[in-house]
């Protein structure tokens, strides 16, 4: 995949235009999604300020400290026409900011995640100015993927289902939810991630815990498990999948007749997924199919997120927001069942909003996997 297609420069411009309408004089972005979206740097989190000053109107410029130079210069951000300037130990890198803003400002939108020292230390740089959330801004450019983003999450999803298709290899009773978690990293990897994100290995009446930790626990006969994975790839792009299995043994029927309740709420969420459709019609198509089958209680978080090159952004699938869904926009369908004390189950896939409906990016079967 090509990285201007990834990155394309006119992305500042957009962002550019974009902080104009909204009455900001300029978006100063730290290291994170932000910055790597607008410029393709993937930059480190330091003490060290790095911080790419964007105003309305005028050149982009780039902070670095000295020492990462070389790694901004290297990346797509010189391409696309900012000017990196760079600050050394020991010196006070904000009036390196105020310069670049070129001129007075009112009104300027932070990145969302910027560390509070930075914050502070840019409010007594440009004292009195009004300071807003970035996010307001750049969240409306982020939220539809571009036909070169979409392949991107497709790769992504194709390299997580590659790890859900091995999981034969690693979980099995007697092993513990640790040791099966450690090998689900390393085939992450192998997958062709380029980090490790998060793995959820959860057992028995562990699973009941949407976002378990993996424990020492021994995984046992007719266990159900829920494994879900996610990791960053190489361009920047995120998987987060999530399958159910039963080990070494039938699972009780309790969990058989709600896994099916399940399975069917997923799909049919899946399936009402299109353009002009609100995300809580999304989470109602689910959540409508858990309830009445006496799980509504049991179904305890909203049922997707968007997905990009954060694992969590826009668009949420939940009860209340009904901005209509459009063509591009990613997210994650992905209802759960959860038993407290016995056991649970999740079932999730990535999929994007097309102008003729939905496209699932994971494509390994929902059905309960035996292993």
């Amino acid at each position: 995949m090509d990285v201007d297609d990834l990155f394309p420069p006119h992305r500042l411009a957009a962002a550019q235009q974009a902080a104009a309408e909204a009455g900001l004089d300029a978006l100063l972005i730290p290291p994170g999604s932000d910055l790597r979206y607008l410029t393709g740097y993937h930059a480190h989190a330091l003490e060290r300020l790095t911080c790419l000053v964007l105003p309305a109107e005028g050149e982009p410029t780039l902070i670095v400290p000295a020492l990462e130079r070389p790694a901004a210069e290297a990346s797509p951000a010189s391409r696309a026409g900012v000017r990196i300037v760079d600050h050394v130990d020991g010196t006070d890198p904000y009036p390196l900011v105020v310069k670049a803003l070129g001129g007075p400002v009112g009104a300027i939108g932070l990145g969302d995640r910027m560390w509070a020292e930075q914050v502070l230390a840019l409010r007594t740089a440009l004292p009195g100015v009004i300071q807003r959330l970035a996010g307001e801004t750049l969240r409306e450019l982020r939220i539809r993927k571009s036909l070169a983003e979409v392949a991107a999450l497709r790769a992504a999803g194709a390299a997580i289902d590659a790890v859900h298709a091995r999981m034969g290899e690693w979980l099995r009773p007697g092993r513990t939810e640790a040791q099966v978690a450690a090998d689900i990293a390393v085939g992450i990897r192998d997958a062709g991630h380029a980090s490790v994100d998060f793995v959820i290995v959860a057992s028995g009446p562990n699973a009941a815990s949407p976002h378990h930790e993996p424990s020492d626990r021994l995984i046992e006969p007719g266990d159900p498990v829920v494994v879900d994975i996610g990791g960053t790839m190489p361009s920047g792009y995120c998987s987060d999948s999530t399958r159910t299995y039963a080990t070494g043994g039938r699972p009780p029927s309790e969990f058989l007749e709600y896994y099916e309740v399940l399975h069917v709420a997923q799909r049919a969420a899946v399936a009402a997924v299109g353009p002009g459709v609100t995300p809580q019609t999304v989470d109602a198509a689910a959540r409508e199919i858990i309830t009445e089958a006496g799980y509504g209680s049991q179904f305890l978080h909203r049922t997707g997120h968007g997905i990009g090159m954060d694992t969590h952004e826009e668009p949420y699938i939940v009860a209340g927001a009904t901005r209509p869904l459009e063509p591009g926009m990613t997210f994650s369908v992905e209802p759960g069942i959860y038993l407290a004390g016995r056991h649970g189950a999740r079932i999730e896939d990535i999929v994007v909003c097309t102008p003729d409906g939905v496209e699932r990016l994971n494509l390994t079967p929902t059905e309960l996997t035996p292993l």
